[in-house]
């Protein structure tokens, strides 16, 4: 039996892959593509708890940490670039530095395999031979989707790097 090559250290500790949904960016985006309903979403926390969530779990885990390296991954820009920092901007909530740097999966994917995923997900998990699970623009799915593509895509040698540009 051949030995399994080893798989190379990555730059980071962590990978903290993140999915947004939003059914109210353009007008032909209806609450039947990602599942949503108001019902849904009434009586859940806001933004602002949310956020706050989030910072107190990153610091449970240790991710504030300076020694600690982290990063978001997203399936595209817009989760990091435009929607979070634009609505928090709207309800004048500052951004957390650790949401100002992250790795598009698309890029990564484009520089691993050398073709742009048009389809984003889709593309990816067929370029890669994997099973899409579960429903397209589920979040919850969505990350599990992205979290498999990144396996899959350090078991066969690649390195993620930040892709954002800092700002």
């Amino acid at each position: 039996m051949a030995a399994m090559a080893a798989i190379p250290p990555q730059r980071y500790h962590y990978f903290l892959v993140l999915d947004f949904e939003a059914t109210c960016d353009k007008p032909q985006i209806h609450p039947q593509l990602t599942g949503i309903i108001q019902g849904m979403v009434d009586g859940q926390p806001s933004l602002q708890q949310v956020l706050e969530r989030v910072d107190e779990w990153m610091a449970k885990e240790g991710l504030l940490d300076p020694s600690v390296k982290s990063i978001f991954v997203t399936c595209g820009d817009w989760d990091l670039k435009v929607m979070l920092p634009g609505q928090c901007q709207y309800l004048g909530l500052p951004v957390a530095d650790y949401f100002k740097q992250w790795i598009n999966l698309k890029k990564a994917y484009s520089f691993a395999m050398g073709s742009w995923p048009k389809n984003g997900l889709l593309d990816m998990n067929k370029g890669l031979s994997l099973q899409h699970i579960g429903r397209p623009h589920s979040g919850i799915d969505d990350c599990k989707n992205i979290a498999n593509i990144m396996k899959t895509l350090a078991h066969r040698g690649f390195i993620f790097k930040q892709t954002s540009k800092p700002f």
